[in-house]
This record gives structure tokens, sequence and C-alpha cells, in this order.
């Protein structure tokens, strides 16, 4: 696709058109001025009624006229914003079509060799077995891909279950952990133990999940270590329950860092084909936990030294339990 010609491109068109109503309204101004002195040299010299000749309403006409022309500018300004996004919009979404077809088309691809080799060749149980292995290894990048996407049309859409419950955390997060321990062979998620017991939040069970296991997943994907590792903290003070995912992946560069919540972004150019996944995943959990009300960070110390996202909970959602 050819690059636009530089005279017709959006930022140009924009500062021309500021540039056109900027020099509109300085000439506008500076005529009437000047129509304004040879009008009182009029009056004084035929000693007209000034009140008449220069009627006040002049001024307002004035004023109304340049506030016009203030809010054509701001019009102009925000449609070249709304613009702009847009494009940026339509890039990412065009790399994430890109790479998700990608991301389901290699799994797809290594399947069908898989099944084949098995259909023209009789292979020990051993061969099976790996071959078996590497296959829902496949099915399970296929699952998750197609989780996310599903799962994101039904956040946007406001069809997921509604309901809320009373949790104890910490026992949720390992329930999550054990339930899910085939996915996390390889790596090492350590669940540190509370300090001191924490009262109960309101959470919809489903969705907590969800933001779960696309936190982990991200520090397992992300992650050039022998053994990825996350460890999960909590810290709790009189405002805010917060919970810490820390990771010794590939890390984030502090450019990188405001961006990697929003919808279809990859770490690194939006143009480079080799990034990973689909960039849904910190997007849902940025919107899971919007929807309960909480705050989600990222830090990190650079490229290379790993990451920590941080769910911060207001101590005010707590539920009080009563003993008994």
């Amino acid at each position: 696709m050819k690059s636009p010609k530089w005279f017709i491109h959006p930022m140009w068109i924009f500062i021309l058109s500021i540039a056109a109503l900027g020099t509109s309204l300085f000439l506008y101004i500076y005529w009437y001025m000047e129509a304004s002195v040879g009008l009182r040299a009029l009056v004084e010299r035929f000693n007209l009624d000034r009140t008449q000749v220069m009627a006040s309403e002049t001024w307002m006409v004035v004023m109304i006229l340049s506030v016009l022309v203030g809010v054509i500018l701001l019009g102009i300004f925000s449609i070249f914003v709304y613009s702009q996004k847009t494009l940026q919009l339509y890039r990412l979404q065009n790399n994430f079509i890109n790479n998700f077809t990608h991301e389901l088309k290699t799994p797809v691809t290594s399947l069908r060799l898989y099944l084949e080799t098995f259909t023209k060749h009789h292979l020990p149980r051993s061969d099976q077995l790996k071959y078996i292995q590497f296959m829902i290894a496949d099915v399970s990048r296929l699952t998750e891909n197609i989780n996310r996407i599903l799962n994101l049309a039904k956040i946007e859409s406001k069809s997921y279950t509604s309901e809320f419950i009373e949790a104890d955390l910490p026992n949720t997060i390992n329930s999550v952990l054990t339930n899910n321990r085939h996915l996390f062979q390889n790596s090492r998620i350590v669940l540190h133990a509370v300090a001191e017991p924490l009262p109960a939040y309101r959470i919809n069970p489903s969705l907590f999940e969800m933001l779960l296991m696309n936190l982990l997943t991200n520090a397992q994907k992300y992650n050039e270590s022998k053994q990825p590792r996350v460890d999960i903290r909590f810290e709790a003070n009189r405002r805010n329950l917060t919970i810490r995912f820390e990771d010794n992946g590939i890390g984030l560069e502090k450019n990188e860092i405001r961006k990697i919540f929003r919808k279809f972004y990859q770490t690194g150019s939006i143009n480079n084909m080799s990034a990973k996944g689909s960039g849904l995943g910190l997007h849902l959990v940025q919107t899971v936990a919007g929807i309960h009300k909480w705050k989600v960070n990222a830090q990190s110390r650079g490229s290379g030294k790993g990451s920590i996202f941080s769910l911060v909970l207001p101590r005010s959602q707590t539920v009080v339990v009563s003993a008994g």
C-alpha cells in the first residue's frame, strides 16, 4: 500500500486549516481596527454623532465572531485527534488480525503434520505418546486464543454472569492454581502466605479466574528463563489491599508500560509481525479489574529484569463476615 502524498496527509491538512483560520481571524481584527481608525477620523472631521457611526454593538459582533472561529478551531482539532486515534486503532487491529491468524494457523498446521505422520507411518508407542503430547499442547494453544476472543466478546457485550459472591482471595487464588496446575507444569508459581487474616471481597468467580489466568499465562509466555517463576504476594494497608504478581520474565521498557493494557497492543512496534500473542490478555485484565472497581498497574526495572503487575483493591469493598 502506497503512503499518501505529503500534501494530502491529515497532519498537513490540519496544520493548513488551523493556519488559514488563524490568519483569517487576525486579518479580520486588523482590518476592523484600521477601519475604526478611519471612522474616528471621519467623525472628528465632520462633527458627526459618534454613537451613531460607531455603535457599541460592533465590538459585540467582533467578540461573537472570534468565539465562533475559536469553536471552529476546537472542532477541527477534535476531528483531527479522533481521526488519528481511529487510524491508530485500524493499524492495531490490522496487526492483531495478522498475528492472530498466525497464532491460529501455526498449531493447526502442526496438528495436521502430526496426524499425517500417524496415518503414513507405524510408530512405536513412545513416539506416539510424544507426538500426542505435542498435539495436546497445540490444542491448548488454540483453546487459549479462542477463549480470549470469546471472553472479550462476552465482556464488551455485557453478557457475562453478573453474579458476585463473597470470597476469600488467597483461597480462591490457590484453588485456581490447583485446578490449572497442568498448564503450569514447567513454571514455578509461589503463593506467599498472608501476614494477617484478610476480609472477604465480592468477586465474580469466572471473571476473577479469567484475570488470574491471563496474568499467569502472560508471565509464562513472555519469559526466557529456564523456569518461569511468579511470586504472588498480598500487601495490606488502611486504604487498599494490593495483590502483586512478580515474574522473572523479559520485562518492560518504560515507554511501553502505559500502552500494554490497550486493546490489540503487543510489546514492540505495532508493525512487528514477530510479536507474540493476540494483544488481548492484559486488556482483559484491565477490563475485568474495572468491572470489579479495582485498579491494575505494571512496573518493571527494564528489559530482561522481570515485571510486577499489581491489583489494587479498595478496603471499602471488604465484606464484614460475622463470627460463628
